[in-house]
């Protein structure tokens, strides 16, 4: 039995490390500059969780081992400099992450912009759709009224744009985030019912979207296509076909793209 639950334990523990080094499973191939930290954190951790797990289930097979025909137990009141040892080492692991986790973190949400003026986009959440409002001519976007919210009249009425302010006129909202390829992207989070999750897995970028806020999150695309965007905060009965595009493309598709809809919107 002792041989059985050894064999069992190796083969389970072997094929849990097998799964991470094969990357089988893995996430979807990265397409920003920032989210190259987001995996080596990721990386990190993993590698080092994972060397801490085999070796606790080494041990775990030792002592099975060793202890596989004693038959009668004994009290023990433990080793307290190991016990220090070992809550030291797990508190280093765990704040060291932390502190490194936090400054990608920092990097990704409050250092300052590069390259340039970044491309300004205002998200919202509903249950259970996203739309994207791009600012006009005047690079400003213009005021919303929750009172007037109507997801049957239009995109623009779906987050209430108030057309009485002036620098609301020139806004449009679509249904597509369209970003330029290389250049910086900002965007400006809001909910309108509950907490969403605004989540692109190739750009490792998750972020809650929170009723009430103005949450800031940003990205640098660097490869054209088209990915999905899905809601990682359950949002309801619908949560399940809450989902959008993000289109990167050219400069110039960008651009003759935002002049058609700004021309749309006057």
């Amino acid at each position: 039995m002792a041989r059985a639950l050894l064999v069992a334990l190796f083969v389970l523990t072997g094929g849990t490390v097998y799964l991470f080094v094969a990357k089988i499973w893995w996430m979807p191939p990265l397409i920003s500059t920032s989210g190259a930290a987001v995996d080596r954190g990721f990386s990190a951790t993993l590698l080092i969780l994972g060397i801490v797990f085999a070796l606790a289930q080494v041990g775990l097979g030792v002592f099975v081992w060793k202890f596989r025909k004693t038959r009668t137990s004994s009290y023990s009141t433990g080793h307290r400099g190991a016990e220090f040892a070992w809550t030291a080492l797990t508190a280093i692991i765990f704040v060291g992450l932390s502190l490194a986790g936090e400054r990608t973190w920092a990097d990704l949400h409050s250092s300052p912009a590069r390259g340039g003026p970044p491309v300004q986009v205002e998200v919202t959440g509903t249950q259970f759709a996203w739309y994207f409002r791009y600012p006009g001519a005047d690079g400003i976007f213009g005021r919303t009224d929750p009172a007037t919210v109507d997801a049957s009249l239009g995109s623009a009425s779906a987050i209430g744009l108030d057309t009485s302010d002036p620098a609301s006129k020139d806004d449009f909202v679509a249904s597509t985030l369209v970003v330029p390829v290389g250049r910086e992207v900002q965007l400006r989070l809001h909910a309108q019912d509950v907490i969403h999750s605004f989540f692109v897995p190739e750009l490792r970028l998750k972020q809650d979207a929170v009723p009430g806020l103005n949450v800031q999150a940003r990205f640098d695309a660097t490869k054209l296509g088209d990915y999905e965007i899905v809601c990682a905060e359950l949002c309801g009965l619908g949560h399940y076909r809450m989902h959008g595009t993000l289109r990167v493309v050219s400069d110039a598709d960008y651009s003759k793209w935002l002049q058609e809809h700004k021309e749309a919107a006057r």
